[in-house]
């Protein structure tokens, strides 16, 4: 579903009143936020999709570490989760088993539990999870919290979408492919414990919308401008070489369309750094706001035990005429 059409979706909805839900649908933040006691609150998301890989496995691996990620990214831990399975009653069971081994891998190395689960037959395999996890209400974190002068700093590099869409046109190499697998199935959890031991402002995790579409709704929720520095960007290099193909996913050109209005390109970018910035990833980073004090402290700590490229790519303004300014 396109921004457009999920955000006309979204405004229908009715509001729910409740002094207890500290975070819910009026910022597009990750997931929403329902406060238990003084010390604790619990954190709820679900997310599932189709396959973005062949091997069943791997897709159960990459479409649990998605869900997962909403729970990093509010500052939380993952406690439980509950499979959400759609499958064609023509393929072979041991497919099925295949792909919630991999979810079942990836929320145990999580150190959190399911607990159950739903399926359903339907025309294309979809998998995903409901996940539950807790937060102290006062170190919950939101894409509302970042303010003027906070460094920006993303934790896996760019360009999974497009690589996706080549692999379903099977035009990568063997090494490109699980090159893909691992960033996808990697877990958001070294992150979100780096930026939770030195305290951040704000966070949102990468994924469908694409970078800018996330770093819109951050700035947006934050009442300020972000301001991107794409000489920083950690990219993938192969999906630089296809995006000059015109390997492209759809859902990049919708974004783009999106963001038309909201975006300010302070220099002229090259078109396949351009496309990266709009292609919509799968279980991507995490977007971090940190005050500048801390910055060296966080990328001290991600060089500890982050897997995967990380940069930082901007800083926070005061509100400009833009959501976003790219240079």
């Amino acid at each position: 579903m396109s921004p457009q059409a999920l955000a006309q979706v979204l405004c229908r909805l009715p509001k729910f009143e409740d002094e207890n839900l500290i975070v819910g649908l009026d910022t597009s933040d990750d997931a929403a936020v329902y406060k238990l006691n003084d010390e604790q609150a619990m954190i709820l998301t679900l997310d599932f999709f189709t396959p973005v890989v062949d091997d069943p496995f791997s897709f159960g691996q990459i479409a649990a570490a998605n869900a997962l990620s909403d729970i990093y990214a509010m500052g939380g831990t993952p406690i439980t989760a509950l499979n959400i399975a759609c499958f064609p009653g023509c393929l072979p069971s041991e497919i099925l088993a295949e792909i919630l081994k991999g979810g079942a891998e990836k929320v145990r190395e999580a150190g959190a539990i399911i607990a159950g689960g739903h399926t359903v037959e339907d025309d294309e395999p979809k998998y995903g999870l409901s996940v539950t996890g807790l937060v102290h209400p006062q170190r919950i974190l939101t894409n509302a919290g970042v303010r003027p002068g906070d460094l920006l700093i993303l934790t896996k590099p760019l360009g999974i979408g497009i690589l996706a869409t080549a692999i379903k046109g099977d035009l990568v190499d063997k090494a490109t492919y699980q090159k893909a697998v691992d960033i996808m199935s990697y877990l958001n959890k070294d992150a979100g414990q780096a930026m939770y031991k030195v305290g951040v402002s704000g966070c949102t995790d990468i994924t469908g919308f694409g970078f800018l579409g996330h770093a819109r709704e951050m700035a947006e929720a934050s009442k300020v401008t972000l301001e991107i520095w794409t000489d920083f960007l950690p990219l993938i290099e192969e999906s630089k070489e296809f995006a000059k193909l015109g390997i492209i996913p759809g859902g990049a050109y919708r974004n783009r369309d999106f963001l038309k209005d909201q975006v300010h390109f302070l220099k002229k970018i090259p078109q396949p750094i351009e496309d990266i910035l709009y292609d919509p990833q799968t279980s991507g980073g995490l977007l971090i706001g940190v005050p500048e004090s801390k910055a060296n402290l966080l990328l001290e700590e991600l060089k500890k035990v982050n897997q995967t490229a990380y940069a930082v790519i901007g800083r926070v303004k005061e509100r400009t005429d833009f959501l976003l300014e790219v240079m």
